[in-house]
């Protein structure tokens, strides 16, 4: 059964993926200093969301592309707590905000789970 909200997720972390190649410097200045190759690190990650996303689609891949989604936004929750210790931040965004995106990434690991 084909639904429209995991089309929606797929498409979600394709263009999110995406967006890490036509803005990195946006994604960069949010990687910790002491993750090394953060350049480098935005691309990956945002290969893993397209090819995440793309996997959605097909139903011998979309258990193993809804695991990884969930270990992938366990992982960048280093960069939204990142983002509500370093001060520099809150001049930018408030940290209400900031909380509310690292809450929000518990949400994204429950939808994926949801389908597993």
């Amino acid at each position: 059964m084909t639904l429209w909200h995991l089309h929606l997720m797929a498409t979600m972390y394709i263009g999110i993926g995406c967006v890490h190649f036509i803005k990195p410097k946006a994604f960069l200045r949010v990687i910790p200093p002491y993750i090394s190759n953060g350049k480098l690190m935005v691309y990956l990650s945002g290969i893993a969301e397209i090819g995440l996303g793309i996997a959605l689609f097909f139903e011998q891949t979309k258990v193993i592309a809804l695991w990884g989604i969930i270990a992938m936004l366990f992982i960048f929750l280093i960069v939204h707590w990142y983002m509500i210790r370093d001060k520099k931040f809150h001049t930018t965004f408030p940290l209400a905000l900031l909380w509310l995106r690292f809450i929000l990434q518990f949400g994204l690991m429950y939808w994926a789970y949801y389908y597993i």
